[in-house]
């Protein structure tokens, strides 16, 4: 957990800014997982943070969600356009 905390933090993943009035400051907690090897045994440990959205209300606290999600059909897509229009990638 500290870990990922120090490379959220190296990365500028966020900016702390004053909240507007009268908003819904959410909090965030951490999720963790334990990854194992096919045997069974424990390959690795993963920490993810999250914001806990549950105690949003749409239409009140947000308007629109983005779920940043990039799939393969689409990488091949721009590859193929790139190359065909030798782009430099």
């Amino acid at each position: 957990m500290d870990t990922k905390y120090h490379v959220l933090l190296k990365n500028n993943t966020w900016t702390l800014v004053p909240p507007p009035p009268h908003a819904n400051i959410i909090g965030c907690k951490w999720v963790f997982k334990l990854k194992h090897k096919p045997d069974g045994n424990i390959d690795r440990y993963k920490a993810r943070l999250v914001a806990k959205g549950y105690n949003q209300t749409p239409g009140i606290d947000y308007f629109e969600t983005l779920s940043p999600v990039v799939k393969p059909s689409t990488i091949s897509i721009v590859l193929t356009i790139a190359l065909s229009s030798q782009w430099i990638i």
